[in-house]
């Protein structure tokens, strides 16, 4: 008798992938090689075959040769799969190459809610500067070292871990990343675009670390910080910022 129940040969499941973003201000060949030797410094597993978006909006003017730029962000373990901020003529031509087009929906400076007038009631206590409120945040736990090779991602919240991230691995949220233990591997936080986003660890000795998109390498050595003190890391601007939480005396 045959099963009536018969396995389907395709099923559709929501995954959670995530690419590096990468802001083009050079187009040429010669250029993007040299500014991906200089990330890499000469590191040949720095990348490790992670799909890469690349942000051309500062040269979208540039003709590009997608097969070779392709090519040559594969040479450094990085598969293009997407363009983003291209022009609408040349999107058709970017579509044939194999490659997506990813949207960015920006709000426009008259699209933006005006603040409404109201009278400011009396303060009854002295007035605190402003603070980030977060409210809601969701947050991923992780009790054990996170070894060589091993990926975490806490999607849509931050991460928290009690024990080492080694050489080699790698964690990633979209919200903070608190370590309480030594961070010696790659430390994403704001995978999705969060500025505000930061990175906190007892002992900092990272190969990498991103906010919102923005890396910094550490291959002429980690700051000179108070020892003993754990270490944050924000974002100023377009810089990656490292300091020490040491309370005043």
């Amino acid at each position: 008798m045959q099963n009536s129940q018969t396995r389907k040969s395709v099923e559709i499941k929501i995954a959670t992938v995530v690419a590096v973003a990468i802001i083009l201000t050079k187009a040429t060949i010669p250029e993007l090689e040299l500014a991906l030797k200089d990330i890499t410094a000469g590191t040949p597993d720095f990348f490790e075959d992670e799909f890469a978006i690349l942000d051309i909006e500062a040269v979208s003017q540039e003709k590009f040769d997608w097969p070779k730029v392709c090519a040559l962000f594969k040479s450094f373990g990085l598969n293009v799969v997407a363009v983003r901020n291209a022009r609408p003529e040349d999107q058709a031509n970017i579509r044939g190459y194999g490659l997506i087009i990813d949207a960015v929906s920006k709000l426009r400076n008259e699209e933006a809610p005006l603040p409404t007038a109201k009278e400011e009631p009396k303060p009854s206590a002295p007035t605190l500067a402003p603070q980030l409120q977060i409210s809601n945040v969701a947050a991923m736990v992780i009790d054990t070292p996170v070894r060589a090779g091993q990926r975490i991602y806490a999607r849509g919240a931050d991460l928290i871990i009690t024990a080492a991230v080694n050489n080699g691995a790698e964690v990633i949220a979209d919200g903070s990343i608190h370590i309480y233990a030594p961070l010696r591997g790659r430390a994403l936080a704001g995978a999705s675009g969060n500025t505000n986003a930061r990175i906190y660890a007892l002992t900092m000795e990272p190969e990498l670390v991103s906010i919102a998109g923005i890396y910094r390498t550490f291959e002429n050595g980690f700051p000179e910080l108070p020892a003993q003190h754990p270490v944050q890391i924000k974002l100023i601007g377009d810089s990656i910022e490292v300091s020490s939480m040491k309370s005043a005396a």
